[in-house]
């Protein structure tokens, strides 16, 4: 979004609600703050009840003769819709009202695309965005040559949407070449971890919940912290060693959000899969969220579509220094909670204790002896383990410890 007057995107967001209490006044409200992130200056908002959504248009026919109204009375230069929209309903919209029309996948895929600095976020990003329009060409052509700026036209979208389908397929080709390269790398560097029985801890936790805050606090990790729906993009993996000495991996995933665009997650499948091969699973929530329960339950759809399940689950409810009521939150999915400030410090202790004792669970104890001339193995010990006594013998070392099954299978 270029940041001039002239070049102003101005935008009505327009949702439908078929229940009487669906989240879509939520998830309108929601969808402003992505418009805000992306740039965009809400100048209206409207909201019908319909039974079902329009298969047409969307909305139904008074609504887009509402629509355009407001948006002469406000200068609109576009829409948004709050549902992916199909092409037949982008271009009878288009034809309606003769203004950009958008929807919140295109406006996901927009942020996305203006936050991704790494290579791999940015291929991730053009392949959603490239599978995303490949089948709306016809229907957006008309409404994106009206805007030759602004929403959607971020990264390959500056690449002229009448290319030809053929060529889009051979970039998609190229770009999953690409990431399967990306892939076998990250693969690898899995396999290492595996072979170190270093253990890992994933961050995973809605948009805007604070979980880059809490990896600054811990490594200084000197990740981007703002207050906006997909702030950082690509994930980041940083070492850190508890108190008893035992070194952990600490992976930051991508904010999840609701109705995220299906586009997004096949491209960020891996990505988002790292939680797969996880230890233990942070699961950070903004418990001065007034819809913390609604966005707790988001996640776990969301892990539950990825296929991560049976994973030992840590509730960090975070922003305590910014909690107005006394209500307790409770996740009934986790196996332990605790109460953090990212942002002062507050339960960052009780965090990393219970994330020991969550550890020891998966480890097994051990009383033996280790030989002097066997000095790397009682390293990897301290390194992947926890020794509770160590005293030093006549014939070597004699330890009570927790180790991991790798390290375990190895002294056996």
């Amino acid at each position: 979004m270029y940041e001039t007057s002239e070049n102003e995107e101005r935008v009505i967001l327009v949702g439908v609600s078929t229940a009487e209490h669906d989240d879509s006044e939520r998830s309108l409200m929601e969808l402003k703050e992505l418009a805000d992130t992306a740039g965009a200056v809400t100048v209206g908002r409207i909201l019908q009840n319909l039974d079902r959504i329009n298969s047409a248009t969307y909305v139904g026919k008074g609504k887009i003769d509402e629509i355009s109204e407001l948006a002469k009375k406000t200068s609109a230069t576009g829409i948004i819709c709050d549902d992916e929209l199909t092409p037949a309903q982008m271009r009878n919209l288009d034809d309606a009202l003769e203004l950009k029309i958008m929807d919140r996948t295109m406006l996901i895929l927009d942020i996305f695309a203006k936050h991704a600095s790494s290579n791999e976020g940015k291929l991730q990003v053009e392949l959603a965005q490239l599978k995303y329009r490949s089948s709306r060409l016809v229907g957006a052509n008309s409404s994106m040559s009206r805007v030759t700026y602004g929403i959607g036209m971020r990264g390959p979208g500056e690449k002229k949407l009448e290319v030809d389908r053929r060529l889009i397929r051979n970039r998609i080709s190229e770009l999953k070449e690409e990431l399967t390269n990306v892939d076998r790398t990250r693969e690898t560097t899995r396999r290492q971890r595996l072979k170190h029985s270093i253990p890992v801890i994933s961050i995973v936790g809605y948009t805007n919940a604070g979980k880059s805050t809490l990896l600054n606090r811990l490594t200084g990790a000197g990740i981007l912290e703002a207050d906006m729906l997909f702030a950082t993009l690509d994930p980041t993996t940083r070492n850190y060693r508890l108190e008893s000495g035992q070194e952990v991996l600490l992976t930051d995933t991508v904010g999840f959000i609701r109705k995220l665009p299906h586009h997004l997650v096949d491209a960020f499948r891996s990505t988002l899969e790292e939680a797969k091969y996880a230890d233990i699973i942070w699961h950070v929530i903004d418990a001065a969220d007034t819809e913390a329960d609604v966005k707790m339950h988001v996640v776990y759809d969301t892990l539950r579509q990825l296929g991560i399940k049976d994973k030992p689950v840590v509730a960090v409810f975070n922003k305590q220094d910014a909690l107005l009521w006394k209500e307790p939150l409770h996740d009934a999915s986790a196996d332990a909670s605790v109460k953090i400030s990212a942002k002062n410090g507050f339960g960052i202790d009780t965090l990393l204790e219970t994330t020991e004792e969550l550890l020891k669970k998966q480890k097994i104890y051990y009383e033996g002896t280790i030989g002097y001339n066997d000095g790397s193995l009682l390293q990897q010990i301290r390194t992947t383990g926890q020794i509770i006594e160590e005293r030093y013998e006549a014939d070597g070392i004699a330890i009570k410890a927790y180790l991991t099954p790798e390290v375990f299978g190895r002294i056996k």
